[in-house]
């Protein structure tokens, strides 16, 4: 069989899917029956039921949907609102001042929302306008609202995590302790850009406030807590061992619901709007979850997997080289598909090449995540680009100028990660340790 031409059939029929108009979901199945038929010599509909209940039924997916509607939860509280002006006293010190609350605002949500557009819609409804109120450039604002969005995707609890987790059979819990020390990289590296940027563009910068009194700043500090018992209570539980990923996202629902509660936010209509937002959101998850799973049992029975495979042995591609063209591939993808589509359509055809060339998966999925994160910022599919859209009223390709310099940071902290790899790999072998 000419393995050449087959990928490229149906590479040519997902493009056209996908162009058309259909489904990504839809689009994963239409090109699995297209192989299944042409090249697998087996019946398509039969391997559809069967993948379908199979890709379905895994108890280690039940922590996705709690994840969501955990965030989901807090993105219909005052948590954002507080976390503002929680942080700011804390950041008044550094040059940019309160630019660095974008980062860090951004950073400590995604540790409760697992949602880069969640993070980067919920952070950006109160920062923005605060920020330009105060005189701030509106550029350098949504840039590192952009970039430092990216963090929902990286810092534990991921929803990205758990997708790749279950596509390439890898510990969910291993993998959110593995995205702790590279999820906070990312952030000293925005949070150092805007130091630089600062130091260099003195002038464009609003004076100084005030100086708050010490009672003041406690009393903002307070405004932290709840949040931060919420990450200690997720994170914690499972780094401890207490709790597994699945268990620690029904401790993040009801944690979330008790924020909730005591801010004041929690009524039948947001609890009613956050469920159906997180079966909304579950439910396209999922769905393109068994396309994908189908389409990787069709090319099971075609042979490409193994035959890609076989081809990077035979070649003897270096492990940097072979990073080098799948980031390329994935930024491609990023054009055109969102995240979860990307790693989903991807890992039956990569994870086998990727073995075969000696990189360990676990450290491969915070390598792919980061560069997902790339595609979150990647006109014309970019969704962090519709959210500061929304938020902003500018047109994508203003907002993805801006966000650009972010984008090359997150190349950088991709290169890191690839030069010391132990950055990924400390934590988890620590945990099994």
């Amino acid at each position: 069989m000419d393995y050449t031409t087959v990928a490229i059939t149906l590479l040519v029929a997902f493009f056209l899917l996908l162009g058309g108009g259909v489904w990504v979901a839809l689009a994963l199945i239409g090109v699995g029956v297209i192989g299944m038929e042409q090249f697998g010599g087996a019946p398509a509909g039969s391997i559809l039921a069967s993948t379908s209940w199979t890709s379905s039924s895994s108890w280690t997916l039940t922590a996705l949907p709690l994840f969501i509607w955990m965030g989901e939860i807090l993105y219909r509280t005052k948590l954002s609102e507080d976390m503002f002006h929680g942080l700011a006293p804390l950041v008044r010190w550094l040059p940019g001042r309160l630019l660095h609350v974008n980062v860090l605002g951004c950073g400590v949500f995604a540790a409760v929302s697992g949602s880069s557009a969640a993070t980067a819609a919920t952070i950006g409804r109160i920062s923005l306008p605060e920020l330009k109120a105060r005189g701030y450039p509106e550029a350098i604002s949504m840039g590192s609202l952009a970039g430092a969005g990216t963090l929902g995707l990286l810092i534990p609890p991921s929803i990205m995590m758990i997708v790749y987790g279950v596509a390439a059979q890898v510990s969910i819990s291993r993998l959110f302790i593995a995205g702790i020390l590279p999820g906070l990289l990312l952030l000293l590296i925005f949070s150092g850009y805007l130091v630089i940027w600062s130091l260099v563009h003195r002038d464009r910068l609003p004076p100084a406030e005030a100086p708050l009194t010490l009672a003041q700043k406690l009393s903002r500090a307070r405004l932290l807590m709840p949040v931060v018992g919420l990450i200690v209570a997720v994170i914690g539980s499972i780094y401890s061992g207490l709790a597994t990923a699945t268990e620690a996202a029904a401790v993040g629902v009801a944690g979330s619901l008790l924020i909730a509660a005591c801010s004041g936010s929690l009524s039948a209509k947001t609890f009613s709007a956050s469920l159906m937002g997180a079966v909304c959101t579950s439910c396209m998850i999922f769905f393109i979850l068994l396309g994908a799973a189908y389409l990787t049992s069709a090319m099971s029975f075609i042979g490409l997997p193994s035959a890609l495979a076989d081809w990077i042995i035979a070649r003897q591609l270096p492990p940097y080289a072979l990073l080098l063209a799948l980031t390329l591939f994935f930024i491609v993808l990023g054009c055109f598909l969102d995240g979860i589509s990307i790693i989903l359509l991807t890992t039956a055809v990569v994870l086998p090449a990727v073995g075969a060339a000696g990189i360990d998966l676990m450290w491969f999925g915070i390598f792919v995540i980061l560069v997902v994160e790339m595609a979150q910022v990647t006109p014309p599919v970019g969704f962090n680009l519709f959210v500061l859209q929304n938020l902003t009223g500018k047109d994508l390709w203003a907002t993805a100028r801006v966000t650009f310099p972010f984008f090359l940071l997150i190349v950088l902290a991709a290169v890191l990660i690839t030069l010391f790899p132990q950055i990924v790999l400390l934590l988890p072998q620590a945990m099994k340790g």
